[in-house]
């Protein structure tokens, strides 16, 4: 698989909310730097694997819609906007967040992010 297709495939809806597919996309050594708007976060394997169960317990759907993805050799740059449905209102689909990050991969799996988010 491309390094596109692995990081097309790690927004595919509701990869996120489920911390077992989570784990199958990420090297054991990630990292992902993260600048929200509500602050810096530099979160390692078990923090993304905690922070995907913590989604899945607000969120019962979730999906990507990527509208820039770009690709030089192991490094793949994604546009998005994310989108969820929470438990307590399924029938609406609400805007999290628009999204910016730069995956690098390493041996198939993500290793290093870059992200930047706004609400």
């Amino acid at each position: 698989m491309s390094a596109k297709e692995i990081v097309q495939n790690f927004y595919k809806s509701d990869v996120l909310l489920d911390s077992e597919k989570v784990s199958a996309f990420l090297h054991p050594d990630v990292v992902l730097e993260w600048h929200s708007s509500k602050g810096y976060h530099k979160l390692k394997y078990n923090q993304i694997i905690d922070l995907s169960k913590e989604l899945s317990k607000a969120y019962i759907r979730s999906k990507a819609r990527i509208s820039h993805i770009l690709v030089k050799g192991n490094m793949v740059s994604v546009r998005y906007a994310h989108y969820i449905k929470t438990i307590e209102n399924p029938r609406e689909e609400m805007l999290l967040a628009h999204f910016m990050v730069i995956w690098e991969l390493k041996d198939h799996k993500l290793y290093r992010g870059f992200q930047m988010s706004q609400l």
